[in-house]
């Protein structure tokens, strides 16, 4: 089965890390995000993926310049310019030649859901879209779907008020597609999947939705992104990760003094733990440096940004590539060093 991956965002919520590395190839516990959601694809049978790019696409293609990725074969389609959800799905498909059922998933969500599982309902339903759904606690940040008994959708609310939304489950951004719903999606303009496409495929009963009780998490967020490392580390998406001591995770080329303390931390390749350091629910990427006696917690430290000695980050701390924090520093709340 084919597949299209929507990482054409800019991950704004995720800046300063996002202004020269694409949200999708952000590390998780070591390994780029769009490795983490291809693997799980392939899993299921996915053999070849449509990576539909607008923001920094050359990232892409020069860290996987054999267009392989996570062991799927990979096509880069290069959006002229942004195009909305459902214009990049349609560009994608169209670029790539897809004239079969295809999934559709969106680079940012880490789940381990049964792709196969969902394949079936969509062939059972004879539906032309199908969605993936998951409950959360508030579904005022989400797409909500209420659907009959039967499955089918009978409204696409985006981002309701918290108690005027209709259900808990909402769409998890994973969709399988037949060729024939592209038809419902205009060519060479913006359009939203969510606020247009889902809605007349509903108002016209050939739009399906099947709940699942998978993990599943948005990492777009500064707090989501911290969490999906740590569930990383606990197995929460069914993976064993090597390197896990204690519940914290070190890169063999990383240096860390025997008398730090760690929680829940993430330390990537090349990074330098000082004495005394404490690092609580904490991600360094690649060539980060915590000297002598610091204190961070529920943070994310760019790649080779310096955190100086004795400083105090809290949640949630987000310190962009190559930034240096002077010594002593006391710094918490949505705290966002770096830029462009």
């Amino acid at each position: 089965m084919k597949s299209i991956i929507l990482v054409g965002g800019m991950g704004t919520r995720l800046r300063p890390l996002t202004y020269e590395t694409p949200k999708q190839m952000l590390p998780l516990v070591g390994v780029p995000m769009i490795e983490c959601v291809l693997e799980n694809l392939a899993c299921h049978g996915v053999t070849d993926a449509v990576l539909s790019l607008g923001y920094l696409p050359d990232q892409f293609m020069k860290a996987y310049p054999t267009s392989v990725i996570a062991g799927v074969d990979v096509t880069y389609a290069v959006e002229p310019e942004p195009l909305d959800t459902a214009g990049a799905i349609r560009f994608a498909a169209d670029f790539a030649g897809v004239d079969e059922t295809f999934l559709v998933v969106n680079g940012d969500v880490l789940t381990d859901l049964n792709v196969t599982r969902l394949l079936e309902f969509h062939r059972a339903k004879a539906a032309e879209v199908t969605i993936a759904l998951h409950e959360v606690d508030d579904p005022s940040l989400f797409g909500v779907v209420p659907t009959s008994s039967e499955g089918r959708v009978l409204a696409f609310v985006e981002k309701p008020a918290r108690d005027e939304a209709p259900t808990t489950f909402i769409n998890a951004g994973t969709y399988l597609f037949e060729p024939s719903a592209l038809a419902h999606i205009p060519g060479n303009r913006r359009v939203s999947v969510e606020r247009e496409t889902f809605p007349a495929l509903a108002a016209a009963g050939t739009l399906f939705a099947m709940p699942d009780d998978a993990y599943w998490i948005d990492t777009g967020t500064p707090r989501t992104y911290l969490r999906a490392n740590v569930d990383i580390l606990n197995g929460r998406d069914g993976r064993i990760m090597p390197n896990v001591v204690d519940g914290s995770w070190r890169h063999p080329s990383a240096t860390i003094e025997a008398s730090s303390t760690m929680v829940n931390a993430v330390v990537d390749r090349g990074c330098y733990v000082g004495a005394n350091v404490t690092l609580d629910d904490v991600v360094l990427l690649p060539g980060a440096v915590i000297e002598e006696g610091a204190v961070v917690r529920s943070s994310i430290i760019g790649p080779e940004a310096v955190i100086g000695s004795f400083s105090v980050l809290g949640a949630t701390c987000v310190v962009g590539a190559k930034e240096h924090v002077a010594p002593g520093s006391v710094l918490s709340g949505d705290v966002r060093l770096g830029g462009v």
